[in-house]
């Protein structure tokens, strides 16, 4: 689904990732660790195509189609998708406009995808204008829901969420990818089929989110380069034990 190969960034002149190789097969969920600055934001502005992330070395190849100076709108219609730890506050904007242009030529029913989030007061609201953490977590999945992505770029989903959401927020990240659900929380995701088509990197700084989610593989990025790739639960173990660095100096 996803090959990057010996990629390096620079942002405003400073290099921000050394040489990135990372391969996620279709169906694969991948969890991305690193420390704050570590650069795990900057290899996915770089994979969806944003502007000030200069790529000055190496590919980036989806579904066997070199991406790395496509625009960020070419990438989507191709089956990219994201949603942001941070996304902005679109004033003069609905919800509901938000999700219908995210579907693109789907038809897509706006009020039960919303339904199934506990999201269907919030459609008539500007985009994420007095959101809660949680909300605007649900705002950016519902999107990913209208738009059903190939590949799902996943920043920190579990950050600035309350229990009570994130296990919505799990239900909801595993609806998308196909997966089946870890706490079912209605009858409605009984029809849900474990087929795994679509791919994910997520993106995580406490690991708190492998809770909710199943992942196929994990991998650490730690000053900008990938030091450690196996399971992710060992990973999240050793992390929590040792830190970061021992991740550096075991691979060393």
């Amino acid at each position: 689904m996803l090959q990057i190969e010996e990629l390096r960034v620079e942002v405003g002149g400073k290099t921000i990732l050394k040489n990135v190789n990372m391969e996620i097969p279709e169906g694969e969920t991948h969890i991305l660790f690193g420390p704050n600055g570590s650069g795990k934001t900057s290899l996915m502005m770089t994979l969806m195509g944003f502007s000030g992330y200069n790529v000055t070395h190496g590919k980036i190849t989806f579904k066997g189609e070199d991406i790395t100076h496509l625009p960020i709108y070419e990438r989507a219609r191709l089956g990219i998708g994201v949603s942001f730890q941070r996304p902005p506050t679109i004033k003069g904007l609905k919800t509901r406009s938000i999700v219908e242009i995210s579907a693109g030529n789907r038809s897509v029913d706006v009020e039960e995808l919303a339904k199934q989030l506990n999201f269907s007061d919030f459609l008539d609201r500007d985009v994420n204008h007095n959101f809660s953490g949680g909300e605007i977590k649900r705002s950016e999945l519902l999107q990913l829901m209208a738009q059903q992505p190939d590949l799902v770029l996943l920043d920190e989903p579990e950050s600035g969420v309350d229990i009570e959401s994130i296990v919505l927020i799990g239900d909801t990240i595993n609806l998308l990818l196909r997966r089946g659900i870890k706490h079912p929380r209605e009858k409605a995701h009984k029809e849900i089929v474990d087929d795994r088509s679509k791919s994910a990197l997520v993106i995580t700084h406490t690991g708190h989110i492998l809770n909710y989610i199943t992942a196929d593989k994990g991998q650490v990025l730690y000053n900008g380069a990938l030091c450690c790739s196996r399971n992710a639960r060992e990973i999240l173990k050793w992390i929590r034990e040792y830190g970061y660095k021992e991740c550096v100096r075991c691979t060393q």
